[in-house]
């Protein structure tokens, strides 16, 4: 009997011992794969998986002549439109022989896996001003990894919904300007200038969230699936020329944050108060080029232009209120402002690195030309794409209060790189003025 009851216990602890085996093997599983996902994330949309210019992708340094020869470069037709990269697919559109075409690449060879094809001018029916600037689409697509639906909008209004799981089927299209009756934007100051629809639609739950800027209402909601509209903001101001829109939560509440033609507007999208204003701030650009995406850092909004205000302000947001914390001199016309680790990185002139707390200027670097973008990544980087480079910045603690630059490529695109970059599984994708799409494995 002593012998079995020893038997029993020696079986007992191995079989704990086993368990715990186990235990400590699928923690360590576990922890590797969130290793491995916190190191790769999609660029699903406008401004990353954050919507805020960051990523916890690493930048690729150090590499011997990063970020070293495209891996392939693809023509995409024209317009300043960024690309968008999820589940190992790059989606971007272009302009072409009176064609806006949304194209679907293999995100590691370039191949074109499906392209869809519609009509749409050059131009938008009511441009005015900037031709030289920009042809064909400017709102970027926004990837839905929910329902695999992609959102595209044209500069002349085509709202199209795609189905990517069935090679881009067309599950419904919408000419905003014909159903919402939007006018051409007024005079702000300088001139009319009018680029037609700029602002990148964003997917909230089972609606997708579109600035409409017609009188009716400013942003519209739409049912992502059938494209039946659900509610209409309370703010009528004509559209800005953003990029896109920022969630921010004010008070608890959820919101959205964008720039009209007149303000920043704060938009509230939580049930039984979709579209009232939570909070509102004039920001009048003339031309009405509100361009860069207001950056929320908390319940702070960060904003910068560089036309008639050519300024930096940091804003706080309560229900009802908005109150400037700082302002500065140092702006940008096109980037949209990155904040990372208690900085503010614009580039526009010299790349420009402020205190978030304050506003100070804390060191100046390389030239950025009249427009460009900067992005941070996971291993403490900052990837610039402007002024025909794609620059490399140390912005680790080592750094300290002072520009350290890593690395330069020159004679990337050309001289206006309006859109922004993405990072995706290793992959840097570029698309600038002169109509191409490229991609740099950034890996050792």
């Amino acid at each position: 009997m002593r012998q079995v009851s020893a038997d029993k216990t020696k079986e007992a602890t191995a079989l704990k011992l086993r368990y715990r085996f186990v235990a400590i093997a699928f923690l360590l599983v576990a922890q590797m794969l969130l290793s491995a996902w916190a190191l790769a994330a999609d660029w699903p949309y406008w401004r990353g998986s954050a919507h805020n210019g960051t990523t916890p992708e690493v930048s690729g340094w150090p590499r011997a002549g990063w970020p070293g020869e495209p891996a392939w470069v693809k023509p995409v037709g024209a317009g300043p439109t960024s690309p968008v990269v999820a589940g190992g697919r790059v989606y971007t559109m272009g302009w072409q022989n009176g064609f806006d075409s949304v194209y679907c690449l293999d995100a590691v060879s370039g191949q074109e896996l499906w392209r869809q094809s519609y009509k749409c001018p050059e131009y938008p029916r009511f441009h005015a001003g900037d031709e030289i600037y920009f042809s064909g689409p400017l709102s970027t697509p926004f990837y839905d990894a929910a329902s695999g639906l992609l959102f595209t909008l044209s500069s002349d209004s085509d709202l199209c919904c795609w189905d990517t799981r069935a090679s881009g089927k067309s599950v419904w299209r919408m000419d905003l300007y014909d159903t919402y009756k939007a006018p051409q934007r007024p005079d702000a100051g300088g001139g009319v200038r009018d680029h037609g629809y700029t602002t990148s639609p964003y997917v909230l739950g089972d609606k997708v969230i579109v600035e409409v800027g017609a009188p009716e209402g400013n942003l519209m909601a739409f049912d992502k699936r059938t494209g039946m509209r659900r509610w209409v903001s309370q703010c009528k101001d004509p559209a800005g020329n953003s990029g896109g829109m920022a969630p921010i939560t004010v008070g608890g509440i959820p919101c959205l944050a964008l720039t009209t033609i007149r303000e920043l507007v704060v938009v509230r999208t939580d049930r039984g108060h979709e579209g009232e204003t939570a909070a509102a701030y004039p920001w009048p650009m003339e031309y009405g080029s509100t361009v860069p995406t207001p950056t929320v850092v908390g319940d702070r909004v960060i904003l910068t232009n560089g036309m008639n205000l050519s300024r930096t302000e940091c804003l706080r947001v309560t229900l009802g209120a908005v109150t400037k914390l700082w302002a500065s001199r140092e702006f940008a016309r096109v980037c949209s402002p990155t904040v990372y680790k208690g900085r503010v990185y614009i580039a526009e002139g010299p790349l420009k690195c402020l205190d978030l707390a304050t506003g100070q200027t804390k060191w100046t670097g390389c030239q950025c030309g009249e427009g460009g973008a900067c992005f941070t990544t996971g291993d403490d980087k900052l990837i610039v794409f402007a002024d025909r480079k794609l620059v490399l910045v140390d912005i680790s603690a080592s750094a300290g209060d002072a520009y350290k630059e890593l690395a330069m490529r020159p004679c990337v695109g050309a001289k206006y790189c309006w859109p922004h970059p993405a990072l995706a599984g290793g992959r840097l994708y570029t698309k600038d003025d002169t109509n191409k799409l490229s991609c740099f494995a950034l890996g050792k």
